[in-house]
């Protein structure tokens, strides 16, 4: 007799600058989950996390789904007035594995990791302290350092600097970084709240835009290279896919390149020499280490095309699963398939928290 299906819970939207990202990545899951093999495997029930914290049920689940657009107050049942978690919807709590599919704060910060490891249920991705460190650039780019890893010059700003003295600023970041550079939110992904500054007027206005979004900001000295990236799965045995790359008809890769048909392509395999596509493998490994990373991630990379020099660029613990990203198509071009990708990533949240469970059976 085949055993009963797992019931997975997909956890999407959430209160944050990538909210409708999270939809659409959301939707790539999901219909991954529902095909082949694994529609035996798994009973998929989606919840949705509002721009306001509320989480709701599949039914409203299924509806954003299918909608693709964030939901408006209007089109919720009865809204709470309050912002923020309330407690779970009906069905959650039969949840044996959790996967959230969010990206940025509130969501891949290790917030909602944190809630899961109190609930003592499995879930897909890094556990609090990978999440936390990967999320906050100020942060990954320390661990990054003290690991020896190589990185493009930066510097880490308060936005507090801006508000007191921000000419002093200015003058240590043109001094550290010169032009052009870019300005960065610690906190936020999908290239949101970035932007590239060639002068001084443009780096405070970058600075300004940046700390509407986070107060911990990083700048960093802008380099002509290739953007590579590359796929990274597994718990304490970790395997690095093909590296890709991306290439963009635009000044840089910002937000609405990044999210509009047509406006950029990706080459996988990227054509690199393999001794580098190896030391890029290698490195994208240690960078999860650094950071405590685990399950799945994507990592990025420059490639100068002066020097030739590889630079580590940044980790992204929950990386899109959009139909243009890359994480899936990574490993699609490294022979693992979105579904048996989709099942290996909550195969190795079950074997990461089997010990929790066997310690509530004994309790038991």
């Amino acid at each position: 007799m085949s055993p009963a299906p797992t019931q997975l819970g997909l956890v999407f939207g959430g209160v944050s600058g990538e909210h409708a990202v999270s939809i659409r990545s959301a939707n790539t899951v999901a219909a991954a989950l529902r095909r082949g093999a694994n529609a035996e495997r798994y009973r998929l029930s989606c919840f949705y996390i509002d721009q306001w914290g509320h989480w709701w049920p599949p039914a409203v689940a299924d509806t954003v789904l299918a909608k693709g657009t964030p939901a408006s107050l209007a089109d919720l049942p009865a809204a709470p007035l309050r912002a923020g978690f309330q407690g779970f919807p009906e069905g959650a709590l039969d949840v044996q594995v959790w996967l959230p599919v969010l990206h940025g704060p509130n969501g891949e910060d290790g917030t909602i990791q944190g809630l899961f490891s109190l609930m003592q249920v499995p879930f897909v991705g890094s556990g609090v302290l990978g999440s936390a460190v990967g999320m906050d650039k100020q942060a990954m780019k320390a661990a990054f350092a003290a690991a020896g890893l190589p990185q493009v010059p930066y510097a880490c700003v308060d936005a507090e600097e801006l508000s007191g003295n921000a000419q002093a600023l200015l003058d240590r970041l043109e001094q550290q970084l010169g032009y052009p550079c870019f300005i960065k939110p610690a906190n936020l992904g999908s290239s949101v709240g970035i932007s590239k500054a060639g002068n001084r007027g443009e780096l405070l206005a970058g600075l300004e835009l940046a700390a509407s979004h986070d107060p911990r900001l990083v700048v960093e000295q802008g380099v002509d290279a290739r953007e590579l990236e590359c796929a990274v799965l597994g718990g304490r045995r970790m395997q690095a896919s093909v590296l890709g790359e991306i290439c963009f008809d635009a000044d840089w890769y910002d937000y609405a390149t990044k999210y509009s048909e047509g406006r950029s392509h990706t080459v996988i395999p990227a054509v690199v020499p393999a001794e580098l596509s190896e030391q890029a493998r290698s490195m994208a490994i240690a960078a999860c280490r650094a950071v405590g990373a685990e399950g799945l991630a994507r990592v990025d990379f420059f490639l100068e095309r002066g020097s030739g020099a590889l630079w580590l660029n940044e980790i992204n613990t929950l990386p899109g699963f959009t139909s243009q990203s890359m994480y899936p198509m990574l490993w699609e071009a490294s022979g693992l398939p979105l579904e048996e990708l989709v099942h290996q990533l909550v195969q190795l949240a079950q074997e990461s928290g089997q010990p929790a469970a066997g310690r509530r059976a004994e309790a038991a």
